[in-house]
């Protein structure tokens, strides 16, 4: 029996769909391969039976599976027409994620600017650090980032845009690394996430906005562009 990843608090399917397509990309299962049942999968992994089924309906709308009724659920094979299909549900995915990202992260910001204490910048500036060192591991990058800015979500001080955040994170976080996975590394932000601290270190909103917004836009608008590729 192969070992699963431990669920973390949260969403429960995103994680779940999130294991099954890691044992899909590392070759756990083979082209054609049937999976084991999802009752058998359920136990395995620790969750209800109904989230393996949303699991494999997400992606088997990717083309990643195959499920025929009567028969069980398979590997789907590689082909073009599906490899196209779910690079554009990867994408619309997430630019969606992203834009409510920045409508929670810039009144987040706003208010951070008003409410950081010294203290807590200076472990802003710590955790950017940290951020930096896990530039070559992907997994490592992409949940040091979610730190920082769960950080700063949580020095807004509104206990519902944390609670919103937190409870987005198991999303965003597995998109991002599917992301990655698929295409290549994120863009470079390194010089909008100082400007944030920066900017909260001077107590500037507005700064702070633009940081934000400067943040998120150069991966939507990489997002957007890519989109006539999947026409061509």
């Amino acid at each position: 029996m192969p070992t699963w990843r431990k669920l973390e608090r949260g969403p429960v399917v995103p994680q779940v769909e999130a294991l099954l397509r890691e044992r899909l990309r590392t070759g756990g299962w083979a082209p054609g391969e049937k999976l084991p049942s999802e009752s058998a999968l359920a136990a395995e992994i620790g969750v209800g039976r109904s989230s393996v089924r949303e699991a494999v309906r997400l992606l088997h709308r990717e083309g990643l599976l195959a499920v025929h009724h009567g028969s069980g659920t398979f590997v789907a094979e590689p082909g073009a027409p599906s490899a196209t299909v779910a690079q554009l549900l990867r994408r619309a995915r997430l630019l969606e994620i992203y834009e409510v990202r920045r409508s929670l992260e810039v009144e987040a910001s706003r208010l951070a600017a008003q409410r950081a204490r010294p203290e807590d910048l200076t472990e802003l500036r710590a955790q950017l650090a940290e951020r930096a060192a896990n530039a070559d591991d992907p997994a490592s990058f992409v949940a040091t980032d979610l730190d920082f800015h769960q950080a700063i979500v949580a020095l807004s001080g509104n206990s519902v845009l944390a609670e919103l955040f937190a409870y987005a994170r198991p999303i965003i976080q597995a998109t991002l690394i599917d992301r990655i996975a698929h295409d290549g590394p994120l863009l470079d932000t390194d010089q909008a996430h100082d400007d944030l601290v920066t900017a909260l270190e001077q107590r500037d909103e507005a700064a702070a906005i633009a940081a934000t917004v400067a943040n998120l836009e150069q991966t939507m608008r990489q997002l957007r562009a890519e989109e006539p590729e999947l026409d061509r």
